[in-house]
């Protein structure tokens, strides 16, 4: 059984050795720890506003996966830091649904109008998996001007709620 629950500090080397390993060794991102202070300390980063900062437990105790929101301006949010492990990826196990619908519906009981999010052209599965969500593509040139782009982000959606 894995459990969605709010980040605690206890969670922070686990939950970052994870997104770190995911991003650089399965998909090759060139990024490290120290240029994501949002890993650093989750909760400074995620906690202002509607933010929040999320991870996935296995019964071991283990992060099995993250995602954070991030309120940038006044009913506007970024989905960030979505990451499952491999090995509890896929509908059979559910975990990025039941982080995903944490978050949106945390989004709309805080007021929030519209979540924004930013990924790779590499994550062809979470494309798809965004967009059976209700997640719409849009061009980098719509994106609102306050909206935290990270370097690595190259694709982005939208949905509204």
């Amino acid at each position: 059984m894995v459990d969605i629950a709010r980040y605690e500090p206890q969670d922070q080397a686990s939950a970052a050795s994870m997104v770190v390993e995911i991003q650089n060794a399965e998909f090759g991102v060139p990024i490290t720890y120290e240029q994501q202070p949002d890993l650093i300390d989750p909760a400074a980063f995620f906690r202002r506003g509607a933010g929040e900062f999320w991870v996935a437990r296995a019964d071991d105790g283990a992060i099995v996966g993250t995602i954070g929101l991030v309120e940038f301006a006044a009913g506007q949010g970024a989905l960030r830091k979505m990451f499952v492990r491999a090995d509890h990826r896929g509908p059979a196990h559910g975990i990025a649904q039941r982080l995903l619908d944490a978050l949106l519906g945390h989004a709309r009981a805080h007021g929030l109008e519209t979540v924004w999010l930013g990924t790779t052209a590499l994550f062809k599965a979470a494309h798809r998996f965004y967009e059976k969500n209700g997640f719409s593509l849009v061009n980098e040139a719509d994106l609102p001007a306050a909206f935290p782009r990270m370097k690595p982000d190259t694709r982005f959606y939208r949905i509204a709620l």
